[in-house]
């Protein structure tokens, strides 16, 4: 895989690509453009407006309907995609690489000339306001949302990325358009590839498209991050399994600590069936079949918790197997071979996700928005050997204090 290039438009979008594989042959190819907006760039009355602009931006521009815009890469055996995060929306597509011309006009087209019809806001109001019914049917999903509103009380932050239904049916033209002009700025903007195409090549079709946008510099600013005082709540649901989240506001995406966290995160309840959590309660105790622990990063806080789903009998047992696990953390540090090991696995877990070329598509977005350069594996692996078991301590510390931990309990 070559190192990555970057080219910058005079209006300020940026274009970051990696040549990957013989431009001769049919190789899949990976665009994303990345938008540095998403929820949490909503006010209080504008809840799930980012989401519901991912549905009604494919309904129709000035020359294409909805029809011709899913057709157009489709008919060429490729993939469009979207997706609303608290920070980003994306839009994204697989192709084969010879499509390149076809997938940017594309782009350009969907972002800067989509006409949001008032019969396709009508319809999708409905497909929105079902898919918020299906996740309060699915209590694993909705407890993650509802754990942000504790850690984040009456900030964007907390807020679910799909709205409310009566915010969504409320939603007009008009609403949309506004949104999108404020918030879809060019200099917040970043287009992602990876694929079979020479640079230069690439270049003059991103010039071509995106080149005449005027400049659109954003005169926004996020709301910062407010108080957090720990809460512990139960919420009494029909259900057959208890659902429980335990955690704490973590680093943010430039705290020279996280790449500490995120290790230790990983030994604590990453992916690995070797986890602390996963050794100590599902394999000796079999007490529950999903449980993990997250950090997700935001630009100046993050979000550390535990989850698990367990049978209502198992679940005080298995708090209080949780609280053991993060004390043992806090209170001893990792030896040399635990250390070791746990820069290996997650050393080796990070390789094999870059080699999924649409996970460095936008990986290699992601960071150019907020570093403005990207990260080669080689120095995300050389943080991870610096990192030091006084570094983790410090951070269990801080990170696992019980008494800056909330809870949530679906019983």
């Amino acid at each position: 895989m070559a190192e990555y290039q970057v080219h910058q438009l005079k209006n300020g979008i940026r274009l970051v690509h990696q040549q990957f594989g013989d431009v001769n042959n049919g190789q899949v190819a990976h665009l994303g453009l990345i938008i540095d907006r998403g929820s949490r760039d909503e006010l209080p009355n504008q809840n799930g407006l980012a989401h519901f602009i991912e549905h009604v931006i494919f309904k129709g521009t000035e020359k294409r309907k909805a029809y011709h815009i899913l057709s157009r890469l489709e008919d060429i055996g490729g993939e469009l995609n979207a997706y609303t995060s608290k920070e980003e929306t994306v839009i994204e597509a697989a192709f084969l690489s010879k499509h390149y011309a076809r997938t940017l006009e594309l782009f350009a087209d969907i972002v800067f000339h989509s006409v949001f019809p008032e019969k396709e806001i009508k319809k999708e109001q409905e497909v929105v306001i079902d898919e918020i019914n299906s996740y309060k049917d699915t209590p694993s999903e909705q407890i993650f949302d509802d754990f942000d509103c504790l850690l984040f009380p009456e900030h964007p932050l907390g807020r679910n990325i799909l709205g409310t239904k009566k915010l969504v049916k409320a939603f007009d033209r008009e609403t949309v358009i506004q949104f999108i002009k404020q918030n879809y700025t060019t200099d917040k903007m970043v287009i992602s590839s990876v694929g079979a195409i020479e640079f230069s090549k690439l270049v003059k079709l991103f010039e071509r498209y995106f080149g005449d946008e005027p400049e659109n510099i954003s005169s926004s600013t996020r709301e910062t991050v407010n108080g957090y005082i720990p809460v512990e709540q139960i919420k009494k649901r029909r259900l057959f399994q208890a659902h429980c989240m335990i955690g704490n506001r973590a680093y943010g995406l430039k705290d020279d600590k996280r790449m500490a966290f995120s290790l230790l995160n990983n030994f604590l309840g990453g992916p690995g069936l070797n986890s602390r959590l996963n050794l100590a309660i599902r394999e000796k105790y079999g007490f529950t079949y999903n449980l993990e622990s997250n950090y997700t990063i935001y630009t100046d806080s993050g979000n550390f918790s535990v989850y698990m789903g367990t049978d209502k009998n198992y679940l005080d047992r298995s708090i209080e197997l949780v609280h053991k696990e993060l004390k043992m953390l806090r209170d001893k540090k990792l030896g040399p071979l635990q250390l070791k090991k746990a820069k290996l696995q997650f050393s080796g877990q990070i390789a094999i996700s870059e080699e999924s070329n649409a996970v460095k598509m936008n990986n290699n977005g992601r960071s150019l928005l907020s570093y403005g350069r990207i990260s080669t594996l080689e120095e995300v692996h050389l943080k991870i050997q610096k990192v030091t078991a006084e570094e983790i301590l410090e951070v269990a510390n801080e990170i696992f204090d019980p008494k800056q931990m909330s809870m949530l309990v679906f019983k």
